[in-house]
């Protein structure tokens, strides 16, 4: 990795990020890597690797814009969660051993597209008036496929089906798949259940109520008023997510989201 050119993007709102930041980049300069920092509102290009400090919130950001120079990122958990991120700040030095002497995996991530927005997890329709129930109509390919009554519709990547969708009832899809999941955001009727589709296919959502408005937000992070048929494809750009050589999905499944475990038993 000599004579590469490293960025280092973190979010001063977070406790300790530019702490962190500190150390990670004098870290990158003993090695006499050549560094530029941004926060998460100033983001630049022409880097050959970014480092990410923060949450999920600010990968996921990373992660939309590098993704058009296909930059690869690597994400150090200053957030709660941390589901996208592959270090702590603990283990900063031998993550950034290990990436100067290349011991790391890039993996592409499938992204979203809709309109002029990439999402890396998930995109979401809703009505902008709060707490009303609105009706969808789905079809892919052109192909009617059913009308939802629901809150809402989640579109979500295998990257994303660990975060909203999930917790609107969808299921987890490996990063490797080459699917997307369409969840519907409490649906009024019993048989509106998730449904998985190769990411080949256009979705097109159309919003049935024209005395409503509706709005479409990408990770939760960019919002912009829905038209009246709103088309999602798989984007020509990836997000390039750096991974150490022993990340295995299952037992992210597993440390951070704590799958399959029995719940605890309190006794009075």
């Amino acid at each position: 990795m000599k004579n590469k050119k490293f960025g280092i993007c973190y979010n001063p709102q977070i406790i300790r990020a530019s702490e962190v930041m500190s150390i990670l980049g004098m870290t990158l300069k003993n090695y006499g890597a050549e560094v530029l920092v941004m926060d998460i509102d100033n983001l630049s290009s022409n880097f050959d690797f970014v480092f990410v400090i923060g949450g999920d919130g600010t990968i996921l950001k990373t992660a939309r814009f590098y993704a058009r120079s296909q930059t690869p990122i690597f994400g150090i958990n200053l957030g709660r969660l941390g589901f996208l991120s592959q270090a702590s700040e603990d283990l900063i030095n031998e993550a950034v051993e290990r990436i100067m002497h290349e011991d790391y995996a890039v993996q592409d991530r499938v992204m979203l597209k809709c309109d002029n927005s990439l999402a890396l997890n998930d995109i979401v329709i809703k009505s902008s008036s709060t707490g009303r129930t609105s009706r969808f109509s789905l079809k892919i390919d052109n192909r009617p496929v059913c009308d939802y009554l629901a809150d809402g519709i989640i579109i979500a990547t295998p990257t994303g089906s660990t975060a909203y969708g999930l917790s609107a009832g969808g299921p987890v899809l490996a990063p490797s798949l080459n699917a997307f999941v369409i969840v519907p955001i409490c649906p009024h009727t019993l048989t509106a259940r998730p449904l998985v589709i190769p990411d080949s296919e256009k979705i097109t959502v159309c919003t049935c109520e024209n005395d409503k408005k509706y709005v479409i937000s990408a990770d939760g992070q960019e919002f912009c008023e829905a038209p009246s048929n709103i088309e999602i494809v798989k984007s020509d750009f990836c997000a390039r997510l750096a991974l150490l050589n022993n990340s295995d999905f299952y037992s992210i499944l597993r440390d951070k989201l704590h799958w399959g475990e029995s719940p605890a038993f309190c006794i009075s």
